[in-house]
């Protein structure tokens, strides 16, 4: 059940009469999970640990997914439904470089630290985030090699303010390689995946720029919040 102060993309439109900005797409009323939700990422000092953390809450095992060449992370992953998947971040200190989250080093229980979203062509979305107004890096590729030896291949774009982490990066993945949920554990679902801050209305006018339908809460601190359930349980994640 929504509360009076939880504001989605749909209800945020429909408020403020701005339809006209965005593309027309179909968006489910009640949404409890963005639509195009990729992946989330929980972020932790040590993977092994990670991996305990999410079985010891939902009863399934994540799979060790591989390493990021010169991004200094290593991840596992587990299946949240179709082209929903979430995955476990940790240092790789075998590259020996600083990670691409130096927060990972930090973390003394898993948080997460960041989620993705993907859009059916990143050059599109460049190109509408440009004439919109929205700052933000150029895409760059990506890869990981994984214990078969296949490499998986993706382009990712981010942007400039991400306010605070409550906004997603972008992946678009290429044609030739396998979604990570498809062969990831499988046996959980992803119930819920909201935000909250202080200024629930400024998100919502964002994340409608951005054709994001983001379930937002008002609260104190920004903040992520996930929830994962298992067959042997449930695990709430936070940012």
């Amino acid at each position: 059940m929504k509360t009076e102060n939880q504001i989605s993309r749909r209800s945020f439109l429909a408020r403020c009469g701005s339809t006209a900005l965005i593309p027309s797409l179909a968006w489910s009323a009640g949404v409890d999970v963005p639509p195009l939700l990729d992946h989330f990422i929980l972020g932790c000092d040590d993977l092994d640990r990670g991996m305990d953390f999410v079985e010891k809450h939902t009863g399934v095992r994540a799979a060790f997914g591989g390493v990021h060449p010169g991004r200094g992370t290593r991840n596992a992953v587990l299946s949240l439904g179709e082209r929903k998947y979430l995955e476990i971040m940790a240092v790789d200190r075998a590259q020996n470089i600083t990670p691409q989250i130096p927060r990972l080093r930090e973390l003394k229980e898993p948080r997460i630290v960041g989620w993705a979203v993907h859009p059916a062509d990143v050059t599109q979305l460049a190109a509408h985030l440009r004439e919109a107004g929205v700052a933000f890096k150029d895409p760059q590729p990506g890869s990981r090699q994984r214990l078969d030896g296949k490499v998986l291949h993706w382009k990712s774009l981010a942007l400039t303010d991400d306010r605070d982490g409550l906004l997603p990066f972008f992946i678009e993945w290429s044609a030739d390689s396998l979604h990570p949920s498809a062969d990831a554990p499988k046996g959980c679902r992803l119930e819920r995946f909201a935000a909250v801050t202080p200024n629930p209305q400024e998100l919502a006018r964002r994340a409608a720029i951005l054709e994001i339908d983001l379930p937002i809460s008002g609260g104190q601190k920004p903040a992520l919040q996930a929830t994962i359930v298992g067959p042997q349980g449930q695990l709430t994640a936070v940012s």
